[in-house]
């Protein structure tokens, strides 16, 4: 089961394990993560599970689809490099020690 740790914008770091196979949305919401609204429920269709992927663990992921990049244009907060959407992101034992940053708003 992967470590995931999340960094608030405040600073503030949590983590927990979260099982294979489920997305790192998923995985955030389900520990009330703070900042990861998640309005359409996974279906990459609201940009509201927006993350800043540690640039360390970026290119270790798939790169983003043709609608992860689109909806990614629509982001509240500031698009970066490393910007992702969380409901897009599998968990996997790969995957473990995941790093990733809340933005201050998903509106």
């Amino acid at each position: 089961m992967p470590d995931i740790r999340f960094i608030h914008p405040d600073g503030r770091e949590e983590g927990f394990e979260a099982p294979d196979g489920v997305s790192l949305m998923q995985a955030a919401t389900g520990h009330g993560i703070d900042g990861i609204v998640a309005e359409c429920g996974g279906s990459g269709i609201c940009a509201t599970c927006h993350v800043w992927v540690d640039p360390a663990w970026a290119g270790r992921l798939p790169p983003p689809d043709a609608n992860e990049r689109d909806m990614l244009e629509h982001t509240a907060a500031e698009r970066r490099p490393e910007s992702r959407l969380s409901c897009q992101i599998r968990l996997h034992a790969g995957l473990q020690g995941l790093l990733v940053c809340v933005p201050d708003r998903q509106y």
